[in-house]
């Protein structure tokens, strides 16, 4: 099976930072920020060999549009696969019971 290089776009990386500071200042704990933010990772890591794991993005902005999506804990990652290039981009990471 190929090994698909992962690349996260900047608003990707401030979804990501913008998560963990608020669980860490705005609801004060720590411990959760590290572990939401580990499991996001993790997911993230997971593409290089499961890209398609994630289903069709059928709602929202990105819907219809070829991107993918992946549920971790209470987050909603979106990304786009590139065959071609063996590339998997990912878009944004939103809070999933938001409407994006």
């Amino acid at each position: 099976m190929d090994k698909y290089t992962v690349k996260l776009l900047p608003k990707a990386y401030r979804d990501i930072e913008h998560i963990y500071s608020y669980i860490s200042k705005e609801i004060k704990v720590q411990e959760a920020a590290e572990k939401t933010v580990k499991s996001i990772e993790d997911a993230i890591l997971g593409l290089e060999e499961f890209p398609y794991r994630g289903p069709d993005r059928k709602v929202g902005v990105y819907a219809n549009k070829a991107y993918r999506q992946m549920f971790i804990k209470n987050f909603t990652l979106v990304y786009r696969i590139d065959e071609k290039l063996k590339l998997v981009v990912v878009v944004t990471v939103k809070y999933s019971p938001s409407y994006f």
